[in-house]
């Protein structure tokens, strides 16, 4: 018994440490903190995409009694990225510039490292948000909350698979510690943590089962498209290209939600 409350107690901690990392949101001090827990804290990325997603569907759901469809999709994915700290937008953004400019992977992993956003990184996140807004406002009112608490953890899901799968890019980076070895019982426990939010969406009618695979389905294929330019690019992944699988994701689901609930 004692061991199964040491258990618990250490998997709320590997789950403090991921919000901690992956937002700015505070976590309790008994949590405290050992290196060695950011190697396996990974497992509830997409949990902590369930955090970010209550925040967006709060908001949301506030600003639509006051205010039409659109302004209560921008202040949905501003509260977004308040949480979060920009983090994975700013992800997207610089791995928009190293790609976009530059032509050998060491010029492109240099222009990702630059903390200076350039002309793809500013178009590129420009694009996304004003994609990721539009989409939410055109989705039924009644299904945008849903579409968030699918997305969130669903996108942040796809971005762990690279963890699990690739190998990361740098010798050195801020997502190194996370870069570590990934099981295949870890990732077992991130797609739990993605599945049953879609499981409950899909079985209290809120959003029909076909639209969900079909949503699903596009995020994994444009996540596997670009984890393939990533290994063909840069010879695996970086913290940015965490981001951009996840932004990316994260609005392919609401464009296929959107093509499926729209008609």
């Amino acid at each position: 018994m004692q061991h199964l409350r040491n258990w618990c107690v250490h998997q709320c901690r590997l789950f403090f440490i991921a919000l901690q990392f992956f937002t700015r949101l505070p976590i309790p001090r008994w949590v405290g903190f050992e290196a060695a827990w950011l190697h396996h804290a990974s497992r509830y990325f997409a949990l902590v995409g369930l955090v970010v997603a209550a925040i967006g569907a709060a908001v949301y759901a506030l600003a639509a009694w006051l205010w039409p469809a659109p302004v209560a999709a921008l202040l949905a994915t501003a509260a977004g990225i308040y949480a979060t700290g920009a983090f994975h937008e700013d992800g997207f953004a610089d791995t928009c510039d190293g790609l976009g400019g530059g032509v050998t992977r060491e010029r492109a992993l240099d222009i990702m490292k630059d903390s200076r956003i350039g002309a793809y990184g500013a178009i590129g996140i420009g694009l996304l948000l004003a994609l990721k807004c539009a989409t939410l406002a055109m989705l039924p009112s009644g299904a945008v909350v849903a579409a968030l608490f699918l997305a969130h953890p669903l996108s942040r899901l796809c971005a762990t698979a690279l963890i699990w799968q690739l190998d990361y890019a740098r010798a050195e980076g801020k997502a190194k510690p996370l870069a570590q070895e990934m099981s295949g019982a870890e990732f077992a426990i991130g797609a739990l943590c993605a599945a049953l939010p879609a499981l409950y969406l899909g079985c209290s009618g809120r959003l029909p089962w076909s639209a969900m695979a079909v949503g699903i389905l596009a995020a994994a294929v444009a996540s596997a498209w670009l984890a393939h330019k990533f290994v063909q690019r840069l010879g695996g992944y970086t913290g940015d290209c965490l981001g951009a699988v996840q932004q990316v994701s994260e609005v392919v689901l609401y464009l296929a939600l959107l093509a499926m609930l729209g008609h």
